[in-house]
């Protein structure tokens, strides 16, 4: 009588436990992006540090869930994310072709400056009039946002694309671009590390200002989830620890 009492109490636990929604357990989670300074980088160590991982951290490991991140292509973890084959997409600015490829949730939790940067030696004359930019070659990161404005211009721009700030810095600098639109935050530190800050200068005014998000997979599968970063993320705000964070990582937020 008590092994049947216990065969019965096993087959119950077994039938809530497959009622379950899968979202609803903890899980590891996979949150994927590319080397963005400050905002997701990793150590000689291998260890993946930055105002992303710190914020995703404090929201989703309180709420029983474990990380996991990794770098790729920025094209490739855009894909990535919209396909559901990682959960968390760190830091990408917001357009209407990515809203419709995955979901944004929650407030942004970073700003950038976009910017164009020339060699010092040049002559052109930039002062927010796209007229001026006529015939130049610019460089343009694959698969970055540039903004609605930079949009509207692109048809009657001479646009270059390059693989990543690193390869349209060494562009630029042996001329082969005139221009490289990138923002502030990740062009600094590679300029410093190629040793270029003497010859390429950022030029005034800004081309925009661009807020970083984190995207999910739009698919039902991950709607609970969804629901929880975007209340747990808020409830960060509100305490005004984003701010600490920010001001930790030297990165304004909007």
């Amino acid at each position: 009588m008590h092994s049947g009492f216990l065969r019965r109490l096993l087959v119950v636990g077994l039938g809530l436990g497959l009622l379950l929604p899968p979202l609803a357990l903890a899980r590891e989670l996979l949150a994927v992006g590319s080397d963005f300074p400050r905002i997701f980088e990793r150590t000689a160590a291998g260890e993946y540090r930055g105002l992303g991982p710190d914020v995703l951290r404090q929201v989703l490991e309180p709420r029983g869930h474990s990380l996991r991140f990794a770098f790729y292509p920025w094209a490739r973890a855009q894909r990535m994310v919209e396909l559901g084959q990682a959960d968390i997409l760190i830091g990408p600015y917001r357009s209407p072709t990515r809203e419709a490829r995955f979901a944004f949730v929650g407030p942004p939790f970073y700003r950038d400056r976009i910017v164009f940067y020339s060699r010092r030696d040049s002559l052109l004359h930039w002062s927010g009039d796209y007229r001026q930019l006529a015939g130049q070659r610019i460089g343009v990161v694959r698969a970055w946002a540039y903004g609605a404005r930079f949009d509207a211009e692109r048809a009657r721009l001479e646009l270059v694309t390059v693989e990543g700030v690193d390869n349209g810095l060494k562009m630029l600098s042996l001329g082969r671009l005139e221009l490289l639109a990138s923002n502030q935050r990740n062009t600094l530190p590679v300029l410093q590390a190629q040793g270029l800050s003497d010859e390429i200068s950022q030029l005034e005014p800004s081309v925009d200002t661009q807020d970083g998000y984190f995207a999910f997979p739009a698919q039902v599968s991950h709607a609970r989830l969804r629901g929880e970063f975007d209340e747990g993320f808020r409830q960060l705000i509100e305490r005004g620890q984003l701010t600490r964070l920010a001001a930790q990582w030297q990165v304004e937020v909007p």
